[in-house]
């Protein structure tokens, strides 16, 4: 039902034919006297009591809630917000005199040149250069520069970085001189917004009761904002047919999805998949674009500036395609052009060495190589 809302003007005016109605005697409501002031006084009360009443009809509603009152509402149903979820990517230690091997433990700290984001070295015994005993990773004699993955201490937005923010160790490493980051951090996400909440609740009711790729897909996004998965039905991790066999693609962002987080897919979707069926889930295959390509600027001072920018929005692109997306060649172009006005034009476009769109498998993602702009 929807309320007929009145102003100050239009509930003083109400009464004041109300009264002047029911009145057997000339009445004085002039601005100022006292019944015209005692019907303003009245008409104060009754616009609040209206306020009060959109108040609560506002915060018993999943659709008009916000905050904690959506939170509240959602509590009802055993659902409540994911959320934030902390940047990552990988740095680059390096040294000046790589005379004697170095080691650096899980837990070092790195920090941005302003020192207000600071991220933690994490431990990923899918790098060679990892020793599970020792709980680090081993830079040998000889070798100048190792890369590990690191994670942001703060979740959220914040720890989203441009390339070479990384720049401070804040962790003392014995053999270790500087350290960089080659490429952006993205992934960091802020808690969930309200409106991805409402969504997300609407697809909650569409998936009760179901084993439905839809309802596995809830289950998975359920877990963790950001993820990007694919479902393959009636195939088994080779590729190979296999009736009642599915294959769940995941990945976070990174390209390299950890086992905490397989396991909790794997958790996820065996509360809602088919009696008799069999899955996998698997991190996708990451497959590299090393992308040449040519600009035309005005000058060499402007061709440089625009090279960097070029090469920047081409990276970003490419490290953010979900799982199974394609390449294309007119895609690139379109990049570069809008990275920098002062190129005029862009040719020779390769990936890979060749000259056509790249396309991934269906549990493939693309993840940026070389980017070289000419």
């Amino acid at each position: 039902m929807q309320l007929q809302l009145q102003t100050f003007t239009s509930l003083v005016q109400s009464m004041a034919a109300a009264v002047q109605s029911a009145a057997t005697q000339l009445l004085d409501l002039t601005v100022g006297s006292t019944l015209r002031a005692v019907l303003e006084a009245n008409a104060s009360i009754a616009l609040w009591m209206q306020w009060l009443i959109l108040q609560v009809l506002q915060v018993t509603r999943a659709s008009t809630s916000s905050g904690s009152d959506l939170d509240s509402w959602m509590a009802d149903f055993s659902l409540t917000r994911l959320p934030a979820v902390a940047a990552s990517g990988v740095v680059t230690l390096s040294r000046f005199t790589p005379i004697a091997s170095a080691f650096i433990p899980a837990g070092t700290l790195v920090r941005t040149a302003d020192g207000t984001q600071t991220f933690t070295v994490s431990a990923a015994t899918s790098y060679p250069s990892f020793n599970l005993i020792q709980n680090g990773y081993t830079l040998p004699a000889g070798t100048a520069a190792l890369d590990v993955p690191v994670q942001a201490i703060t979740p959220g937005t914040a720890g989203n970085i441009l390339t070479g923010s990384v720049s401070l160790l804040a962790t003392a490493l014995a053999g270790i001189d500087a350290v960089t980051n080659a490429h952006p951090f993205l992934n960091g996400l802020d808690s969930e917004t309200d409106n991805a909440f409402r969504t997300r609740f609407a697809n909650f009711i569409d998936t009760r009761s179901r084993a439905t790729p839809l309802a596995v897909g809830y289950a998975i996004a359920k877990i963790q904002q950001g993820l990007e998965y694919t479902i393959q039905e009636n195939i088994d991790p080779s590729g190979s047919q296999r009736t009642g066999s599915f294959v769940v693609t995941i990945d976070d962002g990174s390209g390299n999805p950890s086992a905490t987080l397989l396991s909790a897919v794997g958790a996820a979707v065996e509360t809602v998949r088919p009696v008799g069926s069999t899955y996998t889930i698997q991190p996708p295959a990451i497959i590299l674009a090393n992308v040449a390509l040519t600009i035309t600027t005005g000058s060499a001072t402007s061709h440089i500036t625009a090279s960097v920018a070029a090469g920047s929005a081409i990276t970003n692109f490419i490290n953010n395609l979900p799982i199974g997306a394609s390449l294309p060649l007119t895609k690139i172009a379109q990049l570069a052009y809008a990275a920098d006005a002062s190129i005029t034009n862009v040719s020779q476009i390769e990936i890979n060495t060749i000259t056509t769109d790249m396309i991934p498998p269906i549990s493939g993602v693309i993840k940026a190589g070389t980017i070289a702009v000419n």
